[in-house]
């Protein structure tokens, strides 16, 4: 799709999603020749995707699922496309129904997309609907990252979470939005981070859903040193990175190995998305499911951003979370229970003025997916006492 040709470069334009029959042509005919490889017997997960799951996923993708249904429910979205210097980004802006809705930017991350927010923004947006309370709604604004869905790959090296905060933050002044709370889990976290950093008189606050193990507070003369706690969660990180970060490492090395297969071959990119969603997911059938995680990477596939994708990990490594100052904004956590392995109160405290820290009965690593109505009420919670201020 000629994503550039449908912009005004002088102004925000409405975006409908409509991917070309002849893709759709494609797609059906490389299903219908895929060719797995073979594999040891009895593996499970212990080194990737289970087969069993691939082949299920495979079929039910080729047979089964409809993707105009799910470009159909999703042009219900109200979604723009915005200029911004050199770069085009793709959003979703959803005004709030209330007194006096909060502007709130949410940062999806890799391997989600946009629609990872689906089941959360009508939340958000219209509290008084879904039986909370109307004073608690926001004007949602829900970008794709660069190089994510609608939104562009950037023309060259440098767009990263930090470069990402400062299109956000020109995003929502575009939009009218002098201050704003923003909210995000893995990169989107990561983002919502740096707006808080960049642009703190603009941010009422920042609320997480993951913390990045990457994070670096501020460490010099006068700090204490790690905690017994601390220096275990480094270790648990470590060996984290050591069992499950293969993918997190060539994707922020060598991306433009991987993305030559998973850009030509379905079956390829279905593994390799399809293996992060089960495994950090907590109950992965039950709250996201076959057709929601393939809408997601059909995104990617119609789009053809799994490369582009990438270049978010290039740049972190680039531009790691090292920050030499705490950060202004007061920060909330919603720790759910399958989340990756995040640091403790007291090592985030060191780097926040932590105000809301809950950990919750239920979700995993895409908990806007998973518990779309817990989040929500922990954002709306995070948030009610700093919306007079």
């Amino acid at each position: 799709m000629n994503i550039e040709s449908r912009i005004d470069p002088f102004r925000i334009a409405p975006f409908r999603i409509a991917i070309p029959d002849k893709d759709l042509v494609d797609l059906d005919e490389r299903l219908l020749r895929v060719r797995l490889a073979s594999g040891i017997d009895d593996a499970g997960w212990s080194e990737g995707i289970e087969p069993g799951f691939l082949r299920d996923l495979l079929e039910y993708w080729a047979a089964e699922f409809d993707w105009r249904v799910h470009e159909e429910r999703l042009n219900a979205l109200p979604q723009f496309l915005a200029r911004i210097g050199e770069q085009t980004i793709h959003f979703v802006h959803q005004p709030g129904t209330g007194p006096s809705p909060l502007p709130l930017v949410l940062t999806h991350g890799w391997p989600g997309s946009f629609l990872e927010m689906e089941r959360v923004i009508p939340l958000l947006a219209d509290p008084g609907a879904h039986g909370g309370d109307p004073a608690d709604s926001f004007h949602v604004v829900v970008p794709s990252l660069p190089g994510y869905g609608f939104s562009p790959a950037p023309r060259g090296k440098g767009t990263g979470a930090w470069a990402t905060a400062a299109l956000w933050a020109e995003l929502m002044a575009q939009l009218g939005y002098t201050r704003f709370g923003a909210q995000g889990g893995d990169l989107g976290a990561a983002v919502s981070i740096w707006l808080g950093q960049r642009f703190p008189e603009r941010v009422v606050g920042m609320h997480l859903n993951y913390v990045p193990g990457s994070l670096k507070p501020p460490m010099g003369e006068g700090e204490a040193p790690l905690t017994a706690e601390e220096q275990e969660f480094h270790k648990r990180i470590a060996a984290w990175v050591d069992k499950e970060g293969g993918y997190a490492h060539i994707q922020g090395t060598k991306p433009a190995t991987p993305a030559v297969g998973l850009n030509d071959s379905p079956a390829g990119l279905a593994a390799w998305i399809g293996e992060k969603f089960h495994a950090w997911s907590e109950h992965f059938d039950a709250t996201i499911g076959l057709d929601t995680l393939l809408a997601n990477i059909s995104l990617y596939w119609f789009t053809q951003t799994i490369g582009s994708s990438f270049r978010m990990y290039v740049e972190g490594r680039a531009k790691p979370l090292a920050l030499q100052e705490k950060v202004r904004p007061p920060l909330g956590i919603a720790h759910f229970p399958a989340e990756i392995p995040i640091p403790p109160r007291s090592f985030v405290e060191r780097a926040f003025d932590v105000r809301r820290w809950t950990t919750m009965p239920a979700g995993g690593h895409f908990a806007a997916l998973e518990q779309p109505e817990l989040l929500a009420e922990e954002i709306r919670a995070f948030f009610r006492p700093l919306r007079a201020g």
